[in-house]
């Protein structure tokens, strides 16, 4: 209880809980104005409580579509709790269960039918329209909540409860799921619509990995120097950043040199060329882009350190 305590009082918790508010908060606008009105359903528990709220009112019942978030991902989680257990993060439970509340708050702020001109049924006047558009900016929401290992919740746990009990691969879980919601679409939108739907399911996840990768690309530095020493020294004590050395023996030549290899961003890649080209020193430099790290890249730049690579 301590630690937790300790935890709630530190500035990576109130940090992280901004960034998934403000994630949230823009996959909730993306939601309200862009699939609510042209009832745009893709394959998310956001899609899914559109269905069922048209449905229910065509029954004469009016159901917000932000209770009916609220209502799923509230069962969804309680299903986690007993099914999956402490595998099931807390930053879930609260991407997940914000996600209604932030419905209703952008309808209080600026609700969508003031913004839908006469004679149209959505905000851009076109369902393609509005699905590149939801795309972009609810694809940009999760890779923020991505960079921090959080999620939007939802369609994410009914994956992993399919991924542990019947044995998917999380990205087929995700997959077929979203298929099975688009699907349902079919009981208030025509066909037109459905597909509309997935090929938006489609398109939100090739701009995911697209966002994504964009935000985690580093550059791996290869450099071949007889002033590796001074380049090394420039790394580790002006970047911050650690570097391996390697002996390499020319093909051509036959001589033998020392290759430094490094991992940089690409503020630190373009101060690392700079200095290269102020101070004149000759090399030979490659360099390529890499969008996925693990280990302790990130924890050594944040205090200081010097990873041993």
């Amino acid at each position: 209880m301590n630690n937790v305590l300790r935890y709630l009082g530190t500035f990576k918790f109130w940090k992280e809980l901004f960034i998934m508010t403000l994630g949230m908060a823009i996959a909730a606008a993306a939601v309200y104005y862009f699939m609510i009105p042209s009832k745009l359903v893709l394959g998310s528990i956001s899609g899914l409580s559109i269905v069922i709220s048209n449905l229910f009112g065509l029954a004469g019942i009016n159901l917000k579509v932000s209770v009916v978030v609220t209502a799923i991902n509230a069962i969804l989680l309680i299903l986690a709790w007993f099914l999956i257990g402490k595998e099931f993060g807390a930053k879930t439970v609260y991407t997940a269960l914000i996600l209604g509340p932030l419905l209703e708050f952008w309808e209080k702020v600026m609700p969508y039918d003031k913004l839908i001109e006469p004679g149209m049924n959505s905000v851009m006047g076109e369902p393609l329209l509005d699905l590149i558009c939801f795309v972009l900016v609810v694809s940009i929401s999760q890779t923020i909540l991505f960079h921090i290992n959080a999620s939007t919740g939802g369609l994410d746990i009914l994956a992993k409860i399919v991924n542990k009990y019947l044995h998917f691969d999380i990205g087929v879980s995700v997959t077929v799921a979203g298929a099975i919601i688009c699907c349902t679409a079919f009981t208030i939108n025509p066909f037109r619509m459905v597909v509309i739907g997935l090929v938006g399911t489609w398109m939100n996840g090739l701009a995911i990995d697209y966002f994504t990768a964009s935000i985690n690309k580093r550059k791996r530095v290869c450099i071949i120097s007889k002033d590796y020493e001074r380049l090394r020294d420039y790394i580790i004590n002006t970047l911050h950043r650690g570097c391996s050395l390697y002996e390499v023996k020319g093909g051509y030549s036959g001589e033998v040199n020392v290759e430094i290899q490094a991992l940089l961003t690409q503020d630190e890649f373009a101060n690392l060329m700079n200095l290269i080209r102020t101070e004149k020193i000759e090399a030979f430099i490659t360099a390529g882009n890499v969008s996925e790290i693990y280990g302790l890249w990130n924890d050594q730049k944040s205090r200081k350190g010097r990873s041993r690579m």
